[in-house]
C-alpha cells in the first residue's frame, strides 16, 4: 500500500522528530515509524466506509420527507437510486472493513458533521442530479457515481482535510494518496468478486527498507552531519535548515545501504521532498549536496552499485 516515497516522508518525519528532541532510542523510532505506516491503513479503511456513512444520510433524509405532515410528490416518493447502488451494497458487505473499523473505533457517526457537509455538497453537483436522474441502472454506472464522489468530493472538503489533520498526526500527509489507492480499486470493481484490500507496505522487503534507512539515519546522523560540513563553503552546519540535513543524511544513507537504487533516484527523492518540508530554495542546496558527497563517496568506493544498469554507474 505504501508507497518508497511515502516511506521516505514517514522516515524524514520520525527522524526529524527524534534529532529535534534529542531522543536515540532505536527501538522508540522504529515503533514510531511501524505506527505511522500502519496510520495509512487505518485512513484507507475510514475512507472505503464514507459511502455507507452518505447512504444512511441519504435514507435519514428520506424517512424525515415520509414524516411531515404535508410531503412534497417527491418525498412521497423517494428517489432510492442512491441508496441502492450496488457499490455501497459491496462495501457495506464486506466483512474486513467493517471488522478493521469497528475494532479501531473508525466510526463515521463521531464524525457525523464532516460526513453530513460532504453529503450536503453531494446534492447539489450536477453529476449526482444526472446520475439520480438517469435511467440507465448498472453497476458500471453505480461505480462511476463512487468514483466521483472520491475524485470531487474528499480533497476539496475543508471540514475533511482538519479532521484528518487533527485526528491524527500520522495522517497529515496519507490523505490524497489514500484517495488515489481507493480510487485505483475501484477502477478493478466487479460485482462478481470482492475488493482486495492492500497490505501496509506494497512489496515484502519494504517494512525492511523502511526501518534500515531509520536506523542508518539515526544511527550515523552524526557522522554524516560532519561529512556535510566539509562540502559547505563558508557555512556551519548548524547554520543550516535542520530540514535540509536531516533529508542530506537521509540521501547518504540510502546511498549507502540499498545497493539496487540508482544514486540519480535517490538524489531526485530527496530533492522531491526539499520542495514540500524544507525552505524555498532547499532543492537547489539538497540537489548540490547529494550529487558532490554521492559522487565523492563513489570515487572512495564507499558506494556500491548492483545489478543491471547499476555496475559502474556514476549517476
Amino acid at each position: 500500500m505504501i508507497s518508497r516515497r511515502l516511506i521516505r516522508i514517514k522516515v524524514f518525519k520520525v527522524l526529524f522528530s527524534r534529532i529535534s528532541s534529542g531522543s536515540d532510542s532505536l527501538t522508540g523510532a522504529e515503533k514510531e515509524l511501524l505506527m505511522s505506516c500502519s496510520k495509512t491503513q487505518e485512513l484507507y479503511y475510514l475512507l472505503l466506509a464514507l459511502p455507507g456513512a452518505l447512504k444512511t444520510l441519504a435514507e435519514k433524509k428520506i424517512d424525515s420527507g415520509l414524516k411531515k405532515y404535508h410531503p412534497s410528490p417527491e418525498e412521497v416518493n423517494p428517489n432510492r437510486k442512491f441508496i441502492d447502488n450496488r457499490v455501497i451494497s459491496l462495501l457495506e458487505e464486506d466483512s474486513r472493513i467493517w471488522d478493521f473499523c469497528s475494532k479501531r473505533g473508525l466510526v463515521w457517526a463521531d464524525h457525523s458533521s464532516i460526513a453530513k457537509k460532504i453529503f450536503s455538497s453531494l446534492l447539489k453537483k450536477e453529476y449526482f442530479k444526472s446520475y439520480m436522474e438517469s435511467a440507465e441502472d448498472s453497476f458500471e454506472n453505480d461505480v462511476k457515481l463512487i468514483t466521483a464522489i472520491f475524485e470531487e468530493e474528499l480533497e476539496e472538503c475543508d471540514e475533511l482535510n482538519s479532521f484528518v489533520e487533527d485526528a491524527n498526526l500520522y495522517w497529515s500527509d496519507d490523505l490524497a494518496y489514500v484517495i488515489n489507492i481507493i480510487l485505483k480499486k475501484l477502477s478493478q470493481l466487479n460485482p462478481d468478486a470482492k475488493l482486495e484490500h492492500p497490505q501496509v507496505f506494497m512489496k515484502d522487503d519494504d517494512r525492511d527498507y523502511a526501518l534500515r534507512l531509520l536506523n542508518v539515519a539515526l544511527i550515523r546522523y552524526s557522522e554524516y552531519t560532519d561529512l556535510i560540513s566539509k562540502y559547505v563553503l563558508n557555512w556551519e552546519t548548524d547554520r543550516l535548515a535542520s530540514t535540509d540535513i536531516a533529508l542530506i543524511v537521509m540521501g547518504i544513507a540510502e546511498a549507502v545501504t540499498f545497493h539496487d537504487i540508482p544514486l540519480k533516484v535517490t538524489i531526485n527523492e530527496y530533492v522531491e521532498l526539499s520542495k514540500y518540508y524544507s525552505t524555498p530554495n532547499s532543492k537547489v542546496f539538497v540537489n548540490g549536496m547529494l550529487d558532490k558527497i554521492l559522487i565523492a563517496l563513489k570515487e572512495e568506493g564507499k558506494i556500491e552499485k548492483r545489478g543491471r544498469g547499476l555496475v559502474g554507474s556514476v549517476e
